[in-house]
C-alpha cells in the first residue's frame, strides 16, 4: 500500500525562512521554494523582485496527512509571519512578500477561509488578517541556490 501525499502552497514573506520552518514539521515530506500567483511564465528571482510579475515568493509542500493535518499547516503558517501586514514581512517590502494561502482543493479553500474568519472574529492579531486565499496557479520552482538556503549556508531558519 502506498501513502497518499498532498500538496499545500503558502506565501509568508521571504521564502528561505518559510521553507526552513515548514521543513521542521513532522509530516512535511518535501518543500521547495518558488513563485506563484503571477502572470509571468518561468520568472526569475530578479524579475520577481521588481514587483512587476505579480508573483509571490512561496513554498510548495508535500505532506503526509496521516502525520500532519492541513489545519496544523495553517496554524504553523499563521505563527511564522505577520498576516496583518499587506505586502510586507519584516524588512522585506513588496507584493512578492504578501501573505497568501494558495489552495489545491475545495476542502483546503474552505479550511483556509474558516481559519481567516476565525482569526479575524477573535481579533487574534489585534488587526485584520490580510492573507489572500486564492486557487493555486502554476508554481515555478526558484533557482537552485534558493532551495534549502539556510541548510546550504549554515544559517538559522529565519529571515528576520
Amino acid at each position: 500500500m502506498t501513502k497518499e501525499y498532498l500538496k499545500a502552497t503558502f506565501g509568508a514573506g521571504c521564502f528561505w525562512g518559510v521553507e526552513a520552518r515548514f521543513r521542521d514539521l513532522d509530516g512535511v515530506v518535501d518543500a521547495e521554494v518558488g513563485y506563484t500567483s503571477g502572470q509571468t511564465e518561468n520568472p526569475t528571482y530578479q524579475q520577481v523582485c521588481t514587483g512587476t510579475t505579480g508573483h509571490v515568493e512561496a513554498v510548495q509542500l508535500v505532506y503526509d496527512p496521516s502525520r500532519i493535518s492541513y489545519e496544523d499547516l495553517l496554524e504553523a503558517f499563521f505563527k511564522m509571519h505577520d498576516p496583518t501586514t499587506l505586502n510586507r514581512q519584516g524588512p522585506d517590502v513588496g507584493t512578492q512578500y504578501r501573505s497568501g494561502i494558495y489552495y489545491h482543493t475545495d476542502e483546503q479553500k474552505k479550511r483556509a477561509e474558516n481559519a481567516v474568519t476565525f482569526l479575524n472574529n477573535h481579533n487574534t492579531f489585534g488587526a485584520p488578517v490580510v492573507t489572500e486565499v486564492v486557487a493555486a496557479s502554476p508554481f515555478y520552482r526558484a533557482e537552485e541556490y534558493h532551495q534549502q538556503y539556510f541548510e546550504k549556508t549554515g544559517r538559522r531558519g529565519s529571515c528576520y
